[in-house]
C-alpha cells in the first residue's frame, strides 16, 4: 500500500461573487483512514467536497492525488462523492441507476453481484424496480450511496450521509464504511452529527469560514469532543 495523503486539498481558495467560501483550506486524507469534516452552515463543508471531487472548479491552490496536482476529470475518476441533497433520476428504477453507473465507469464483468449485495445490504432489494420519483428521501440517499460505493473508487467524500437514513440505515452505513476503511480507502466524512464522528473517524478537521481551525485524533471523547466543536467554531 502507497504511503502519504491518497487526498491533498492544498491552499484552495473559492469565492462565489463577493463570497470567500474556501479560504486557504488546507487538509489531507490518507489510506485506511476516516476523517471527520465538522463545523457550522457556511464553513465550506460542501464547496471543499466538491471542489476535492473535481464537480467545482477553484480559484486558487491545488488538489493532489498521491502527491501529484490532479485535473477536475482525474479527479472525477478516483472519488465518489455522495452529496448532501440526494436526487435521484426520476424515470430510472432503482436497477438502472446501478446499470447508468456500471457502463459509465465501464465496471467489469460480474458487478451485478457486487450491486446486487450492496442493494440488500441497504434494504433497497425489494425496491428495484421502483422509480427513482417514487422513492423516500431516505430511499433517494440509500441508492446514491448504493451507486457511489458500487464505483469502488479508492476515495469516497460523503457530505452529510446520515440525513435521512433510519437508525438501521445509518447503522449499516457506518458498518460499510468501516469495511471499506479496512480495505484501504481514503474516506471524508462531512457531518454535523458529533456522535458519528466520534465512532467513524479516526481525525476530525474543524472548519469555519472556510478555513481549518482546529484538528483532533481519534479517541477524544464525547465531552471533549463538544468543547472542541464549540470552541473552534464559536
Amino acid at each position: 500500500m502507497e504511503t502519504g495523503p491518497a487526498l491533498e486539498l492544498r491552499n484552495l481558495t473559492k469565492r462565489f461573487g463577493k463570497k470567500l467560501a474556501l479560504d486557504d483550506l488546507s487538509f489531507a486524507s490518507s489510506r485506511g483512514k476516516i476523517v471527520g469534516l465538522l463545523g457550522p452552515n457556511g464553513a465550506g463543508k460542501s464547496t471543499s467536497l466538491l471542489v476535492a471531487s473535481g464537480l467545482s472548479r477553484t480559484d486558487g491552490g491545488s488538489v493532489l492525488l498521491d502527491g501529484r496536482e490532479a485535473t477536475p476529470l482525474d479527479r472525477r475518476r478516483a472519488i465518489a462523492l455522495i452529496p448532501e441533497t440526494p436526487e435521484a433520476f426520476p424515470m430510472l428504477t432503482v436497477w438502472e441507476h446501478m446499470l447508468y453507473v456500471a457502463r459509465a465507469s465501464k465496471l467489469p464483468i460480474g458487478w451485478q453481484n457486487e450491486a446486487n449485495e450492496l442493494l440488500d445490504r441497504l434494504d433497497l432489494a425489494s425496491e428495484k424496480l421502483t422509480l427513482g420519483f417514487s422513492l423516500s428521501k431516505g430511499m433517494r440517499q440509500k441508492v446514491l450511496i448504493a451507486t457511489a460505493l458500487l464505483r469502488a473508487t479508492p476515495i469516497l467524500l460523503l457530505d452529510e450521509p446520515m440525513i435521512g437514513l433510519d437508525p438501521r440505515g445509518q447503522r449499516e452505513l457506518r458498518e460499510l464504511l468501516i469495511g471499506l476503511r479496512a480495505e484501504g480507502r481514503a474516506i471524508v466524512v462531512s457531518t454535523h452529527q458529533l456522535d458519528a464522528a466520534q465512532a467513524l473517524c479516526d481525525e476530525i478537521v474543524f472548519m469555519k469560514g472556510g478555513r481549518v481551525v482546529a484538528h483532533i485524533e481519534a479517541g477524544a471523547t464525547a465531552e471533549a469532543l463538544e468543547t472542541a466543536f464549540l470552541q473552534a467554531t464559536a
